[in-house]
C-alpha cells in the first residue's frame, strides 16, 4: 500500500525563512490549513530541537479550519558561509472518533496511516529597507521558552506543550500567557526602581548644592568679620597716636 497524501495544505509549502540579525529570536509562521470533511491531528518534529521553540506543536484541525504555527528560532552566532541543515516536518493522521488520548493515538498509529510533509530552513540576513520594519518588529514579539530538549539529532517532537485542539494559537497557551505577565510584572518593578533612583539622583543633587551654599555663607562671614578687624585696627592705632600726640603736648605746654 502506497503512503496517504498529505491532506494539509502548508504555507509556506517548504522552505521556512528566518531573517535576521540573529542577535535575537526571529519569529516566522506556517500556517496549516485542513481542506478536508475530517478532523487532521498534526505534530511538529524538528532536527534541531535546542535550537527552536514551537507553539503550538500539535493539535487537532476541525474541517475546513486552519491553524497557525509560530516557530521561532533562539538566537545564535550567524556565518553566512555555513549553510544551515535544520529541518522541519508536519507529520498528520486522520482523527478517530471521540480522541481522548494523543500520546497512544501516535504511538500506536500505523506508518501507513501517518502522511507528512517535510520543510527547510532558510537563514537570510536583513536588507537596508527592511531594517526599519525589523527594529519595529522586534518590540512585539513575545519571550521565548527555550525548549526543554538536550541535544541536536533525529527528528523528535517538540514536546515542550500539550496538544491542543483546533484553531489554537500561541496566545492561548498557559505557558506563553505565565511568561508575558512575569515580564510584564519585571517592568514594572524596573520602572518603580527607576524612579526611585532619579528621586535619590535629584535629593542628593539638592543636598550637595545646600552644603556649598552654607559653607560659601560661612566663607562670606569669616570674610566679613576679618575686614571688619582690619578696618578696626588703624581707627585703634589713630586714637592711641592722638593719645600720645596730647601727652607730649601736655608736658610742653606746662
Amino acid at each position: 500500500m502506497s503512503k496517504l497524501e498529505q491532506v494539509l495544505v502548508l504555507d509556506p509549502p517548504a522552505d521556512l525563512k528566518f531573517k535576521g540579525p540573529f542577535t535575537d529570536v526571529v519569529t516566522t509562521n506556517l500556517k496549516l490549513k485542513n481542506p478536508s470533511d475530517r478532523r487532521v491531528c498534526f505534530k511538529v518534529k524538528t532536527t534541531a530541537p535546542r535550537r527552536y521553540c514551537v507553539r503550538p506543536n500539535s493539535g487537532v484541525i476541525d474541517p475546513g479550519a486552519t491553524v497557525t504555527i509560530s516557530v521561532m528560532l533562539q538566537p545564535f552566532d550567524y556565518d553566512p558561509n555555513e549553510k544551515s541543515k535544520h529541518k522541519f516536518m508536519v507529520q498528520t493522521i486522520f482523527a478517530p472518533p471521540n480522541v481522548t488520548d494523543m500520546d497512544s493515538l501516535w504511538k500506536d498509529a500505523k506508518p501507513d496511516d501517518l502522511m507528512d510533509s517535510k520543510l527547510r530552513c532558510v537563514f537570510e540576513l536583513p536588507s537596508e529597507t527592511d531594517k526599519v520594519n525589523d527594529v519595529e518588529a522586534t518590540t512585539t514579539k513575545a519571550t521565548p521558552v527555550l525548549n526543554s530538549a538536550k541535544s541536536d539529532g533525529p527528528l523528535s517532537s517538540m514536546a515542550a506543550a500539550k496538544p491542543s485542539s483546533g484553531g489554537g494559537g500561541a496566545l492561548d497557551d498557559p505557558e506563553m500567557k505565565r511568561v508575558m505577565d512575569e515580564c510584564k510584572r519585571l517592568q514594572m518593578e524596573m520602572g518603580k526602581i527607576a524612579e526611585e533612583n532619579m528621586k535619590l539622583k535629584d535629593d542628593g543633587i539638592r543636598m550637595r548644592k545646600a552644603a556649598r551654599s552654607d559653607h560659601m555663607t560661612s566663607n562670606s562671614t569669616a570674610l566679613l568679620g576679618r575686614e571688619s578687624s582690619a578696618t578696626s585696627l588703624p581707627s585703634l592705632l589713630v586714637v592711641i597716636a592722638a593719645i600720645f600726640i596730647g601727652f607730649f603736648l601736655g608736658k610742653f605746654i606746662l
